[in-house]
This record gives structure tokens, C-alpha cells and sequence, in this order.
């Protein structure tokens, strides 16, 4: 996730500096001092987050951190938090930044951009992705970041099914490594860590189609500060995918849900309307480079804006 006052808009490219050369020449410049995240801080960045309307889940920090307990990084200034980022490389091509915070009465410093070059030079040469704001699209372009589509968060209340479909089972009993390999066709590195601690972080509750020996579809929902996300939804295609939510929804008994769509995927965004959800924002998924091509047409819920 990225969100930018607009005191704090991006005027250049970034800097191209080392992180550790960063971080050392903080304090001398403006009296912020820039530095990674411990594991245990990450629920600050996560907290930040909720305030700004986001809802993040409720056991998303344990995942994040799992992905790259590198990537997150926080701006101190007399001693506080003052600005947070994260840039969570996946693999030696591919990273994905988001929390891209400044506390409100910090605003206007430069110190936003000071992380963020910190965020992007931990990237390296890797093309990054970002949900970003979508009305901030331009402030992103002067970073390098190009627009590839737009994702839709929809939301709403849902009654569960009376009874979960037929020929679902428990995602804790597919093999991780039919889950990677699907998962390889709809996000542009391998995530292996975080696939393995979503799955099986506690609350969330995941459900699986087989057909054939072969996976076809699967999807996870956890509970969030509001309501309840669903993602990823990945299928072969919309009836498969509903087979999976309302599995999902029969396991947790409705309510409150939200599901991320991309916009260009329009079975996803039928069947989010269909579920009588309605559209609560928007973000611009972009890309500071070419990524491997993605079978869009599979995701029905984007497993979390933050991280991808």
C-alpha cells in the first residue's frame, strides 16, 4: 500500500544512493534517522495503516515479515516514529513497496522522500511494483512507476451458503508446492515464505478445488480490524472461483466482507457486484519496469494490496 499527503509528493526521480549511506547521513541532515524495522515494529507500520483507512488483517504484520524481514523500514525523529515503508524484495528481480506513511504532524519535511529513496534503493536494479493512490498517479510516474491497471476494492454485507459446496477441501492439505506453482501464473516472483505463513497464520481460513489431480482453484480469508478480506481468490475461472468463495464464506459464516479486483479482470468484478458488494476505492497497480506476463484472468481477489 502507498499513500502520499500531498505535502509529501514526489518532485524527482529518486536518489540513487546506498541504504547504509542513508541511514549514516540521517541524523546530520534534518534529524531523521532512518533505519530497518525489527520484526516486533512491523505492527506500527500496520497500525499506521488502519488509521489511514486501510484495514489491513488482523495476523498480516507475522506475514509480512516473513517475506522479507529487510523491507520495512522506519524514520525516527527525536526519538519516535515518524514516517514508515516497506520494499519487500521477492526475488532477485522483483520487489513491492508499500505502508509508505508519514505521520500527520510530520508532514512537509522531506522526510517522506527520504525514505522512500531509502525503500527504492533497498530495490536495487529489481522493477518494483505498488497499490498506489490512484489520484497520486503522476507524483509516482516522477519515481519511474507506470500504470498497468487498476485494482477495485469492493465491499459489503454477505449471508454464508447453508452448506459448503461439494468437492472443496481444506488449502492446509494441498501440497505448497502445487500452491507456488499457481500462484506463479498470477504474481510476477516466487513468494514462498509468505505463501507458508498466510496460509497458515492463525484466523485465516483457506479452501481448495481439485480437478484431475491438479489445482484449480483456491483462496484465503482472515479476519481484518473491519470485517473480514478475502484474498488471494484464484481460479481457472468464475465458477470455480465461486465454488471457492462460498466455501470460504460457509467456513466463516458471512458478514462484513471486502475483495480487491483488477479492474481489467471483468468475470472478477461481475462476480464481486453479483455478491451485491459495491466499489469503497481504487488503486493503480504500477510497475517501475516489464514484469513476466500474468494470467489476470485468474485473480478474483488480489491477495493484499500492501505486499501484492
Amino acid at each position: 500500500m502507498v499513500s502520499i499527503s500531498p505535502a509529501v509528493a514526489i518532485n524527482d526521480g529518486p536518489v540513487v544512493i546506498s541504504v547504509m549511506n542513508s541511514f549514516a547521513a540521517s541524523p546530520a541532515m534534518d534529524g531523521l534517522r532512518i533505519r530497518p524495522m525489527r520484526p516486533e515494529e512491523i505492527p506500527i507500520a500496520v497500525d499506521w495503516a488502519a488509521a489511514e483507512g486501510w484495514n489491513p488483517g488482523l495476523a498480516d504484520d507475522a506475514c509480512f515479515a516473513a517475506a522479507d524481514p529487510q523491507g520495512f523500514f522506519i524514520g525516527e525523529f527525536e526519538g519516535a516514529p515518524a514516517a514508515t515503508v516497506s520494499c519487500v524484495n521477492y526475488s532477485g528481480s522483483f520487489a513491492f513497496l508499500g505502508f509508505y506513511i508519514v505521520r500527520k504532524d510530520l508532514r512537509g519535511r522531506g522526510f517522506g522522500l527520504r525514505l522512500w529513496n531509502a525503500a527504492i534503493a533497498h530495490a536495487g536494479p529489481r522493477v518494483i511494483g505498488l497499490d498506489g493512490v490512484a489520484a497520486q498517479q503522476q507524483n509516482y510516474r516522477k519515481s519511474g512507476f507506470e500504470l498497468a491497471y487498476a485494482n477495485v476494492r469492493y465491499g459489503g454485507a454477505v449471508t454464508p451458503p447453508d452448506a459448503p459446496p461439494a468437492g472443496v477441501i481444506a488449502l492446509t492439505k494441498v501440497p505448497l508446492a502445487a500452491v507456488e506453482a499457481y500462484d506463479a501464473t498470477v504474481f510476477p516472483a516466487p513468494r514462498t515464505a509468505f505463501l507458508r505463513a498466510w496460509i497458515g497464520s492463525p484466523g485465516h481460513f483457506g479452501r481448495a478445488v481439485m480437478r484431475d489431480g491438479r489445482l484449480a482453484g483456491w483462496g484465503v480469508i482472515r479476519p481484518c480490524r473491519k470485517g473480514r478480506k478475502i484474498g488471494p481468490l484464484v481460479a481457472d475461472d468464475r465458477a470455480t472461483a465461486e465454488v471457492v468463495l462460498s466455501a470460504l464464506l460457509a467456513g466463516v459464516g458471512g458478514g462484513e466482507i471486502f475483495l480487491d479486483v483488477p479492474g481489467i479482470n471483468r468475470d472478477a468484478v461481475s462476480l464481486a457486484q453479483d455478491l451485491g458488494l459495491a466499489p469503497v476505492f481504487e488503486t493503480a497497480r504500477m510497475y517501475t519496469g516489464a514484469i513476466p506476463p500474468l494470467r489476470l484472468d485468474r485473480v478474483f481477489g488480489v491477495t493484499s494490496f500492501e505486499l501484492g
